[in-house]
Parts: C-alpha cells; structure tokens; sequence
C-alpha cells in the first residue's frame, strides 16, 4: 500500500511526497508535489502501472503487439547482432503491417493463418515465409512464457512447402577453369583457400597470418567476422569480430603443403605481419564508362512524333529531352553533355567517387558483384555456383576421395554428422558405380 508524506523543500514550502513498494519489496518515489491529493494520486497510478506489469494480470495482453516487442521482446532478446538486424528487417517488411496494431490477446491461428495467404498471394517467397512464421512464433513462446498471452497462435498453422533441392557441387574440372576465369592472384588465392579449407566467408574473411601454422600445416579456426548494418553495431562501424566461429568451437585441421606453400609466399610478397588478415580490400577506382564518339546526326534519322507531333534528328539533346527518345545515340549525346558540365565546367554538383566503408575486411557484396559474378559469367559453367559452394565441395571432394566421415565433419566444424552425410554422392558422377553394378545383373542373362 502506497502513502504520500509532508515535507518543506529548501526554501521551507510546504510539499507531499507519493511513495510505494516495489515488486522487491523496496519503497520507491513516485514524485513529490505541491498537494496531497496530486502525491496520493501519483502513488496509485504508479502501482496500478504495476500491477499492470506482474504476470498473469490482464492488462499485460491488451498492449498492441508492436510495443511488446518494441519495448520488451526485442531489447531484451540476447542474439548476435547480425541476427537482430535479421529480425529487424523481417518484422518491418513482412510482420509488424499486419500484427503491429493488434492486440497481443486478440491475435488468434486463424489471424495467422490468413497473413500467411496474404504473403503467398503477394509473391512472397516460401522459404521467406517460413522464415518469418518461426520468428512470430519465437515471440508468441516468449509472450506465453510471460503470460502476456493464453495460446499460441502460431501452434498447428502451416507454411507452404520449401522444396528440398538437389544439391548441385562444382567439378575439379569447372573450378579449374572458373581459377582462371578470376582477375588477379590474390582473388586466385581466396577462392583456391576456400575450398582447400572448406571455411565460412566469414572465416575466410577472418584469416589471420597468426592462424597458421606453417611448420606443422595446422590452421586454426578461431574467429569470425560478421557485416552489418551500423545501426546494428556497437559502435557504429560495419565489421563485428566475433571470438568464436559459427558453431562455438574452435576448430584445428592441417592443411596441404602446396596450399601453405602458396600461403607463405603471399605473407611473404605482402609483408605481413602475425596480426594482419591474409586477404584484404584493397580499394581500386572503378574507371567510368566513357561514351563512344557520335557519328554524324545527319546519318542517324529522326525519332518518332512527341505528343505534339514533331520529331527531332537522333543523337541529339532535344531528341533526348523533347523527343523522349532513349536510344543508344541520344542517350550518349546527353551523357556527353553532361559529363562535359561536371568535368570541365564543374557544373551540376559533381559527385566525389564513393569510399567503402570497410576496415580492411573484404565486403562480401563487393566481392560478390565486382569478382565473383564477372568471373562466373566469363567461366560459362552452366551451373549457379555460390562463394559458400566452395564449402560444399570441399566436403563433396572428401568424401569422394574416401575421407572418413567423422573427420570431414570436424574440419567443417558441423555439429551433427547427418549434415555431413548431406555430402555423400553429390558429385555428377557419383552414380557410376551404381549405374555399372545394376547393368552388371542387369545384362548377366546375356553372356
């Protein structure tokens, strides 16, 4: 029970002070005012607000579902950073338009039920749909736990189906040529260390001279790095270096000796040090697109009639502008034009080249778009190949050479040995044996 006392202040008025006992029993100030009435009143406001906070109490449900996990589910959730910008992004876009307003007692299955049709009528992908039901009913076990809620309306509601797809693992023979499809050495490295060591990008990106041992060919998994979003960083940077890889543990395997030949010879020509990353970012100015010379706009024509019925002669500034035309000559003239009012008249506010903000980590974007895909392109291997598909062949390799299966699983840092049997069989010609086995019975009849 709550209780407001008198008092005089510094300058000897008369003041009421409203008390009341926390949850732990610890009497606390609810304020001090000019009335009692106003001190009595502030008390029990401040322990109905209480009451409204202790579990079980019905109030606790009528709050909207947006502020139980603006202001209790997510500031309170302990997941990595990467993860939280995850969830972040997945409530704004696909969760909170629909359930944000709604009270949390007052979301019933069937309420879940029609936004899973609604996604699937919008186009929304399964796997993203799936994705998005296990983190609403990651937050309705929180808020039943809590006894925000009574039900789950998340239990017994079902996603559309994510097919299983065949798992497809690049060749020695299409990575060789992919090798030579990348632009330079160091990208030939990378990637060459990917699927020698089978690592994570983020541990890849990682790699630190230190991690290898070069006398006994022994690298140590230790880290991993993570990008994110700055707003999700501690300290508003991109990078998160996390003291652990993904799966907790530390992870030790020994290496090829051609492998850390090729290894020693970068720290070498780099001149690294113990501490610095085996692969870095290293910024190159992307060189701009310089626009072919126009031929004679005499030669080219004339555009179509504008709403106004007139046509103007291609290659020129009022076909691109009046004329409305974007073929390959008007949109060169007017680039031309304003490439010239930047770049010798420094009209128009040019724009500096942008920096990436990086610490030295490697973007896996970056990489991605400016490496990865070129070389995919220029490789023409008629399958989608991934960087992490360099994981799944290096396991894939393994095992098809008669690595046992116990030990593929360690370098890999799984923690089930059933992922690691996802591996077994996988490359294109793993069927042969099979294949030369049944036509081995099969044709028995003819000899």
């Amino acid at each position: 029970m709550g209780y407001s006392f008198k008092r005089l202040d510094s300058r000897g008025r008369v003041r009421y002070t409203a008390c009341y006992k926390d949850i732990r029993g610890n009497v606390v100030s609810a304020g001090t005012y000019s009335s009692k009435r106003a001190a009595d009143k502030a008390w029990q406001q401040a322990e109905a607000r209480m009451d409204q906070g202790k579990i079980g109490h019905p109030s606790r449900g009528k709050q909207t579902f947006a502020e139980y996990v603006k202001n209790t589910w997510l500031p309170n959730h302990q997941v990595e950073p990467s993860t939280m910008q995850s969830y972040t992004y997945t409530l704004n876009r696909h969760i909170l338009p629909t359930f944000g307003p709604m009270r949390m007692v007052d979301i019933l299955p069937e309420h879940v039920r029609a936004w899973i049709a609604k996604l699937k009528d919008d186009g929304v992908k399964a796997p993203t749909i799936k994705y998005a039901k296990v983190l609403l009913s990651v937050i309705f076990t929180t808020a039943l736990n809590d006894q925000v809620t009574y039900i789950h309306p998340g239990r017994g509601v079902r996603t559309p189906t994510v097919a299983v797809k065949p798992r497809t693992v690049i060749t020695p023979e299409q990575f060789d040529v992919l090798y030579q499809a990348l632009p330079d050495s160091d990208t030939q490295l990378l990637v060459e260390t990917a699927i020698e060591t089978g690592l994570r990008w983020g541990e890849l990106s990682e790699l630190r001279v230190k991690d290898l041992n070069t006398r006994t060919r022994i690298l140590t998994v230790s880290r991993a790095v993570v990008e994110v979003n700055p707003k999700f960083h501690p300290d508003g940077g991109r990078f998160i270096v996390k003291e652990y890889p993904k799966d907790k543990e530390f992870r030790r395997f020994k290496l090829s000796r051609q492998m850390v030949d090729k290894l020693e010879e970068h720290i070498r020509s780099e001149g690294l040090e113990r501490d610095d990353l085996f692969f870095t970012w290293k910024h190159v100015p992307r060189a701009r697109s310089r626009t072919k010379a126009l031929p004679d706009v005499d030669t080219l024509g004339w555009t179509k009639p504008n709403e106004n019925a007139k046509t103007y002669k291609h290659g020129t500034l009022s076909a691109y502008n009046a004329g409305k035309c974007r073929c390959e000559y008007c949109r060169a003239a007017f680039a031309q034009y304003r490439a010239k009012r930047r770049g010798e008249e420094g009209k128009d506010a040019p724009r500096q080249p942008r920096q990436r903000d990086t610490d030295g980590h490697i973007p896996a974007d970056w990489f991605r778009r400016q490496v990865w895909k070129p070389a995919l392109k220029e490789a023409d291997l008629g399958i989608h190949v991934r960087i992490h598909d360099m994981r799944h062949a290096h396991a894939s390799w393994l095992l098809a050479g008669g690595a046992d299966l116990q030990v593929v699983k360690e370098r890999l840092g799984h923690a089930s040995i059933a992922t690691t049997e996802k591996y077994l069989h996988t490359l294109d010609d793993a069927d042969e044996t099979a294949l030369e086995a049944f036509s081995k019975i099969r044709n028995r009849s003819a000899r």
